[in-house]
């Protein structure tokens, strides 16, 4: 796989959610919540929460909030009513954005996506219009700074656990998985101890598209910024080279 890190952009996301936690643990609240509901609160039994764990230690949620919004969903499992709707548009210059939203106001949040596409002078398309330019994927970012040991060593054992892909980037690794196979992937990389800064299924960009024109930069930020700011957008996806 031609080696496109995103690593410094997950950094700065990071940065961004350690500044602002209530945000990315209520995304992570929502996510367990809809995992114990749809598979039961015992992780044993119920990847999709296992998945959802990982995420909220990788994201320093206490152990502590972790088990509170297992037990609470699996004793009001009935009033967990989210559910996923995902929106596709288009940004300044024909950026394409993909908006994963998990909400109990589906009117709500579609005004509020609308909203932020429309202050960034863009426009929400049809479903469809631009998730085809996107390939859906496990994706495992591993810190250089936190992994010392022989990169050839790592690559063996993701591929050894079913991993796609592996690439060397200058300050991480990326190992990419087939959604199915992710799960497994990241339970065997954490078996072997190995540090993940970043585990999830994404959806990759098959090309990046630079942006030159400063408004148009400006433009696409502030949509960005206005989805980043509603909670009940959970992920957005881009194919902007920043």
């Amino acid at each position: 796989m031609s080696g496109h890190s995103k690593f410094a952009n997950i950094k700065h996301k990071k940065e961004k959610n350690d500044a602002a936690k209530g945000k990315i643990f209520t995304i992570i609240g929502r996510e367990l919540a809809v995992a114990v509901k749809e598979g039961g609160p015992d992780p044993n039994n119920n990847s999709r929460l296992r998945d959802c764990i990982a995420k909220a230690k990788a994201n320093n949620m206490p152990n502590d909030t972790i088990d509170r919004g297992i037990k609470k969903a699996a004793g009001d499992a009935a009033s967990v009513n989210y559910e996923y709707v995902t929106y596709e548009g288009y940004g300044p210059s024909g950026i394409a954005i993909i908006v994963d939203a998990l909400t109990d106001n589906k009117n709500r949040t579609a005004a509020n996506v609308r909203n932020a596409f429309t202050k960034g002078n863009g426009n929400v398309g049809t479903q469809g219009c631009v998730s085809f330019m996107f390939d859906k994927k496990g994706q495992i970012i591993v810190d250089k700074e936190e992994y010392e040991a022989d990169p050839d060593e790592l690559m063996m054992q993701a591929l050894d656990a079913g991993a796609e892909d592996f690439s060397d980037e200058e300050d991480s690794y990326e190992i990419i998985t087939d959604p199915d196979s992710f799960s497994e992937v990241r339970e065997a990389l954490e078996a072997a101890g190995i540090p993940m800064m970043s585990a999830e299924v994404t959806m990759i960009p098959q090309t990046w598209v630079e942006l030159t024109d400063e408004a148009a930069v400006k433009s696409l930020q502030k949509t960005l910024d206005l989805l980043d700011e509603d909670d009940d957008v959970q992920y957005v996806y881009h194919n902007w080279d920043e």
